[in-house]
């Protein structure tokens, strides 16, 4: 059944209480675990799974999306036939209408017309996990299901296999049936669809606040689940940026971190993730916390349960402390001084 699966991603999600790391970025975008980004996974799992055409459908500022995915080159999707491809919404007003929205894929109706895999996979943006969906399409068609979704625990991750011919129908008949998206159909138990549901087995996070945002990182910081999520043998691909190695002082220690390519580490590092080229100073003490991409943290720091998004400054003397399991999230750009502080 190889190249039988069409990749549907919708990237139209948007939660108030990421906010303050959405404000120029969409949640598909959002930086995790050193060097990835959330979309990374699914879209590596459906690359993974043979899935040779993965439609995009972003609606909240995607620009950051787009520049990470580029062509595909780094998932092997630039390709002259089939390959990635990006549909916005047409209205930033658009209601949400829940993970794959009717009312957005009717607005390029002609793609899943001209696709020429019998079935599609639907799938959000923020789920963070690896999963062959191979297995999952054999299923589908041995049973002879018409809805297969995709659940952890009995919890849906919102993944759903369908026949591309059904979808189009859903699409074209919304307004008739009442069915915004595909999990107003799964949950209607008079729908007429044979409904089935397909267990994955696994590390499986669904980041939809900043409190599963912060766990989900800290849970990478362990060694097994690392393992499980980062198998040899289904990759996660991303976006590959030449950086030079991380570099080390005498004086800096380093403990069960990560520490991206670039990184220049003079103070203490402790159950942290560092992005690329971040900057640690001398005698500065950070722990639990998340530091992403070019952010320069000054001498004599105390960063404790903290995210700072991109290109923060945080200047000498300065001490901050979240809470275990709430952190302090400083926004893109801003500068943090010590009198600011006091």
């Amino acid at each position: 059944m190889k190249n039988s699966l069409l990749g549907v991603i919708d990237a139209t999600s948007y939660y108030q209480s990421l906010e303050d790391l959405l404000l120029h970025r969409s949640m598909a975008a959002l930086p995790i675990a050193g060097r990835y980004r959330l979309i990374d996974f699914v879209l590596s799992n459906m690359v993974n799974s043979d899935i040779g055409s993965v439609a995009i459908f972003p609606k909240f500022q995607y620009r950051s999306l787009m520049d990470h995915l580029g062509s595909g080159k780094n998932w092997d999707l630039n390709r002259k036939r089939d390959g990635l491809f990006f549909f916005p919404a047409p209205g930033l007003d658009a209601v949400d209408d829940g993970v794959g929205s009717f009312n957005h894929f009717a607005h390029h109706l002609d793609y899943f017309h001209r696709s020429r895999q019998e079935y599609a996979l639907i799938s959000n943006c923020y789920t963070v996990c690896n999963i062959n969906y191979r297995p999952v399409l054999e299923r589908h068609a041995m049973i002879g299901c018409d809805i297969t979704e995709i659940r952890h625990k009995g919890k849906s991750l919102e993944m759903y296999v369908v026949k591309t011919s059904l979808l189009t129908e859903l699409i074209e008949g919304r307004e008739e049936s009442g069915y915004t998206c595909m999990k107003d159909v799964v949950e209607d138990m008079d729908s007429g669809y044979k409904v089935c549901g397909y267990e994955h087995i696994g590390f499986v996070e669904t980041v939809d606040c900043i409190e599963k945002y912060y766990q989900t990182s800290m849970k990478l910081l362990d060694v097994s689940s690392w393992k499980e999520l980062f198998k040899k043998e289904l990759p996660i691909y991303t976006k590959v940026k030449d950086e030079p190695p991380a570099r080390y002082t005498s004086g800096a220690s380093v403990k069960n971190s990560i520490i991206a390519n670039g990184c220049y580490i003079e103070g203490k590092v402790r159950n942290s993730t560092m992005f690329r080229a971040v900057k640690v100073g001398k005698n500065t003490s950070i722990s639990n916390s998340i530091i992403m991409q070019k952010s320069q943290i000054g001498d004599n720091c105390v960063l404790e349960n903290v995210i700072l998004d991109k290109d923060v400054r945080i200047e000498d003397g300065v001490k901050l402390i979240g809470e275990p399991g709430h952190p302090i999230v400083i926004r893109k750009g801003m500068i943090q001084g010590a009198l600011m502080n006091s």
